[in-house]
């Protein structure tokens, strides 16, 4: 299997399909990077090298015991761009992958970049504070915690079965193979790397980062999102992105690159396509 070795020692695993130009995904909590097989295999079926990898402490990367943060995720991002010697990428972020693709654009810049991508992302900031009113409740995310500490399997069963996928709605029913693949790339996460995920995504503030976006932007969230709110996340962000475009699926989800995944295929392709 193929890694790639950071200046801190972490082993990060990634696939590489394909072969053209470069579209780098990065996951969601507490997936891994097999949550983008439909994504990437669309791509790469489609005349680009789509390039997917296990974040620090997640799946078949290693579950190092420091650097579960928004600044080490991107730094790990980075290393990989530049061992691969990647050029002209269309860098793409699902949920807390994009925080980690705002963390890099913040810190790496966009030289080796040509378009980025928000999908149903956690920036630009999702706690509620002072200079962030709008923010989800800090005893959201303390429920997360003590849920992850009490029985963490059972937690991303109910997490899965209920309001990542929609599945709580009236009148929706998400078959078992997406909610059992969430619970498993769950379980292959090191249990402190998850846990500590939770105040990377939550409590890192990504307002900045989007200032210093300068390359073309899609973000794509649904409007029934119930992890990341449209309005603390798709919305906000692209009101923050200098010429960004916004993709609203109405009634959408959290886990749209399953639940809708023909239609954000689509609208990937499309945007890789576009000149």
């Amino acid at each position: 299997m193929p890694f790639i070795t950071t200046s801190d020692s972490v082993d990060i695993f990634y696939k590489d399909w394909g072969a053209g130009q470069p579209v780098v995904l990065s996951h969601g909590w507490p997936l891994n990077s097999d949550s983008w097989e439909s994504q990437q295999l669309h791509l790469a079926s489609n005349g680009f090298r789509a390039i997917a990898h296990d974040r620090r402490g997640h799946g078949r990367s290693s579950q190092v015991w420091d650097g579960n943060d928004m600044d080490h995720y991107a730094d790990d991002l980075s290393a990989l761009i530049e061992v691969l010697d990647l050029r002209d990428v269309m860098l793409v972020g699902f949920s807390t992958g994009g925080g980690e693709v705002a963390r890099y654009i913040g810190r790496h810049g966009t030289e080796r970049l040509a378009k980025a991508v928000l999908v149903s992302a956690v920036p630009p900031f999702m706690l509620k504070t002072k200079d962030n009113p709008g923010g989800v409740p800090i005893d959201v995310f303390d429920g997360l915690r003590k849920d992850a500490l009490a029985d963490r399997s059972q937690f991303y069963r109910d997490l899965a079965d209920g309001p990542f996928f929609g599945n709580n709605r009236e009148g929706v029913q998400i078959a078992r193979g997406p909610r059992d693949a969430l619970w498993r790339q769950g379980l292959q996460a090191g249990h402190r790397n998850a846990f500590e995920s939770i105040e990377a995504f939550s409590a890192t503030d990504f307002r900045e980062d989007l200032a210093k976006f300068d390359v073309p932007t899609l973000v794509i969230h649904g409007d029934d999102d119930q992890i990341v709110p449209y309005e603390v996340g798709g919305k906000a962000s692209a009101a923050l992105i200098d010429g960004a475009r916004l993709i609203t699926y109405e009634g959408g989800p959290h886990g749209m690159t399953d639940t809708h995944k023909e239609r954000l295929n689509d609208d990937l392709l499309a945007c890789a396509r576009a000149s």
